[in-house]
C-alpha cells in the first residue's frame, strides 16, 4: 500500500448491474365530444366519491399504527352502502397507498433532519476558522455566524423530536389536494389567479374518479368499462343510480376512446379480460378531461449483463444541463467523437420533464444506430448532498444538485430503453469524474478534439460497466521501449491467454510465420541490428535488444559460469 493509500482509503466499489424493465404502463387520451350533460354527470360522480374518499383519508389517519383487516374491512363495508363495493374497494386501496407514501416521506424527512443536526454538532465543535476537507465541513468563519448555527441547532432538533413522535405514533400530514395548491390560497396574486379559478383548481385536484382493474371481468373493468371499439362507461354510485341512461345502473358517455400509444396492446389485454386500471381526471387550467388506463407487467431483467456488454456500450455522464456520452468497443476502447445532449431544467415541471424525454429519445437514437446493446449510466443520489448545512454557503451548487432529477431521470430512461430493446446498465457513480479526468481527458485530446472533464467520465462509466478498470496502462520509460520494464500500453482482452506475459522474440514469431506459409528457413544468422531495426520499423515490440544464435548464447553461459565460480 502507497503512502498516498494510507493516506486516503477509496470507498468499496459497487458491481455493476442491469436495471430491471419497468414494472408498469400508463396511457392517456383525451375525452373529447363530450356533452353537457356528460360533463355534470361526471362532476357529481367526482364530488360524491371525493367526499368519501376524504372521510376515508381522515378515519385511516385517526387509526395510525392500530390498523388491521378487521379496520379495513369495517371501512369498506360503509363506504359500500353510499356507492358500491368496487368503488369502496377503490377508495380503501387508493387511501392505504396515500398513508404508505405519506410515512416514506415522513422517513425521509427525518434523515434529512438528522443528517442536518449531525453537520450542525460537527461544525460548532470546531474552532472558529477551522478549514475543512472534501469528506467533512470545518469549522464556521465567525462568531456571529456560530451564534446563529446554534440557534438552528435547537430548531432542527425540536423538530426532529416532533417529527420522530409522530413516527412513533403513527401520525402522518396529508393534504387531498396537495400542500402545494392549498398554500396558493394565501398567495393568489402571485399565481396570477383569481378566487374562483383556485376554487375550481381546488374542487377538481379532490375529486375522485379512479377504479381499479379485475381479471376475469369484462373488459378488465366493471367499474369503468372501455370496450375495444372505444364506449366509455361508468358504474353509478348507489345515490346517483337514477341518473343512468343504460342498464345495471350505468352511465355511457357520447365520446369514444382510441389510445393513439399503444393501443394495439391496451386492445389486447381488454380483449383477453384482463385488468385494467381507468383514473378519469379534469385538467381545470385547460378545461379538458383525460382518461389514464393503467396495468402491470411483470418484472423482468432485459439483458444479461454479459449480453449487455458483448457489442460494447454507451457511457452517459448526466450533468445538469447536457447528457456527456462516448462510445466504447467491447474491450473499454473508446471509439468515435464525444456526444452531447443538452437539454434545459429552468421552467415548469411540464417543460423540465420534456426535456428529460427528448434528450434520452436522442441518446437511444444514436445507441440504435450504432449498434450497440446497452447504455450504462451512473446509479445517482443526491439526498446526503442536498442539506443547508452541509453547504450553506454553496447556494447555487445546492441549485445544481437539486435542479437534476435523478429520480425521474431514472424511471424514464428505464423504461424508454426497454421499448426500443436496449438495456441500462447501472454503475457505482464514485470517482468517475475524478479518475476519467486524470487518465483519459488528456491522451484523448487533439487539435480537432476538445475533451472536457464530462466526456471523461462518460468513458470512466462505460469502463466500469464493462467491468474494467478506469485508469490507463502506464506507458514503458523511454530509455526501454521493450517489455522488461512496466506494461504495454496495448488494451487486451481480459480472457487473453498471456496478456500480462512478454512477448516471444522476433526470430522465434518469424521462424513459426515461416513453417505455417511453407517459406525456407534460413540457416545464415540474421544480423542483429538489421533485425532490430526491421521490426521497430514494423511497429513490433522487440524483447531483446541483442539477437544471438543458439551458439552464442550457450558459450556467454558457460562464461558466466565460470566467472562465477572464480569469484
Amino acid at each position: 500500500m502507497t503512502e498516498q493509500s494510507k493516506r486516503r482509503r477509496l470507498r468499496t466499489i459497487d458491481a455493476p448491474f442491469v436495471a430491471l424493465g419497468p414494472s408498469g404502463v400508463a396511457i392517456r387520451d383525451r375525452l373529447k365530444g363530450l356533452t353537457p350533460e356528460d360533463e355534470k354527470m361526471l362532476r357529481l360522480v367526482g364530488e360524491h366519491l371525493g367526499r368519501l374518499a376524504s372521510r376515508d383519508l381522515a378515519v385511516r389517519c385517526a387509526q395510525g399504527n392500530d390498523h388491521s383487516g378487521e379496520t379495513w374491512a369495517a371501512r369498506k363495508q360503509g363506504l359500500t352502502a353510499e356507492s358500491s363495493s368496487r368503488w369502496a374497494g377503490s377508495i380503501t386501496k387508493a387511501t392505504h397507498d396515500q398513508w404508505a407514501l405519506s410515512r416514506r416521506c415522513q422517513l425521509a424527512h427525518i434523515q434529512s433532519l438528522e443528517a442536518g443536526v449531525r453537520t450542525l454538532m460537527h461544525r460548532l465543535s470546531l474552532p472558529l476558522g477551522e478549514r475543512g476537507s472534501k469528506r467533512a465541513s470545518g469549522g464556521y468563519r465567525s462568531q456571529g455566524e456560530w451564534f446563529h448555527k446554534s440557534r438552528r441547532l435547537n430548531t432542527l432538533e425540536h423538530r426532529l423530536d416532533v417529527a420522530r413522535a409522530d413516527w412513533v405514533n403513527g401520525v402522518v400530514h396529508v393534504v387531498r389536494g396537495g400542500r402545494r395548491l392549498l398554500n396558493t390560497r394565501h398567495n393568489l396574486q402571485a399565481a396570477q389567479l383569481t378566487e374562483a379559478e383556485w376554487r375550481q383548481r381546488w374542487e377538481a385536484m379532490r375529486w375522485f374518479l379512479a377504479a381499479d382493474g379485475e381479471s376475469g371481468k369484462r373488459f378488465g373493468n366493471e367499474t369503468i368499462r372501455i370496450t375495444p371499439d372505444g364506449e366509455a362507461s361508468i358504474k353509478l354510485p348507489a345515490p346517483l343510480t337514477h341518473l343512468a341512461n343504460a342498464k345495471h345502473g350505468r352511465y355511457v358517455l357520447t365520446c369514444r376512446i382510441a389510445f393513439a400509444h399503444r393501443g394495439q396492446e391496451w386492445r389486447d389485454r381488454i380483449e383477453g379480460n384482463r385488468a385494467v386500471a381507468y383514473r378519469i381526471h379534469y385538467d381545470a387550467p385547460r378545461g379538458r378531461w383525460y382518461l389514464t388506463a393503467a396495468w402491470r407487467r411483470p418484472v423482468v431483467q432485459t439483458f444479461p449483463l454479459e449480453t449487455a456488454r458483448a457489442k460494447g456500450l454507451i457511457g452517459v455522464d448526466t450533468n445538469a444541463d447536457h447528457f456527456a456520452a462516448y462510445r466504447l468497443d467491447a474491450h473499454g476502447n473508446p471509439t468515435g467523437e464525444p456526444r452531447r445532449f443538452s437539454y434545459d431544467l429552468s421552467g415548469s415541471a411540464g417543460h423540465r420533464d420534456a426535456q428529460i424525454r427528448h434528450a434520452i429519445i436522442r441518446v437511444l437514437h444514436w445507441a440504435k444506430r450504432v449498434g450497440v446493446a446497452a447504455i450504462a449510466i451512473e446509479d445517482l443520489d443526491f439526498t446526503p448532498e442536498k442539506t443547508r448545512e452541509k453547504h450553506g454557503r454553496k447556494k447555487r451548487f445546492r441549485q445544481l444538485i437539486s435542479g437534476i432529477p435523478t429520480g425521474r431521470l431514472k424511471a424514464r430512461l428505464v423504461a424508454m430503453a426497454a421499448e426500443t430493446g436496449l438495456a441500462i446498465v447501472a454503475v457505482d457513480p464514485a470517482y468517475t469524474s475524478m479518475w476519467g479526468d486524470q487518465h483519459w481527458r488528456k491522451p484523448l485530446a487533439t487539435p480537432r478534439r476538445r475533451m472536457s472533464r464530462h466526456d471523461a467520465a462518460g468513458i470512466a462509466i462505460g469502463r466500469r460497466a464493462l467491468g474494467h478498470p478506469i485508469r490507463r496502462r502506464t506507458a514503458p520509460p523511454r530509455d526501454d521501449r521493450s517489455d522488461r520494464r512496466g506494461h504495454r500500453t496495448v488494451q487486451a482482452d481480459r480472457g487473453a491467454q498471456g496478456r500480462e506475459g512478454t512477448r516471444r522474440p522476433v526470430t522465434d514469431r518469424a521462424r513459426d510465420a515461416r513453417a505455417r506459409t511453407g517459406t525456407p528457413q534460413r540457416t545464415r544468422a540474421t544480423s542483429a541490428s538489421k533485425t532490430v531495426r526491421d521490426a521497430r520499423s514494423a511497429g513490433q515490440w522487440v524483447q531483446d535488444p541483442l539477437l544471438l544464435t543458439d551458439q552464442e548464447r550457450s558459450e556467454r553461459v558457460e562464461h558466466h559460469r565460470t566467472v562465477c565460480a572464480s569469484s
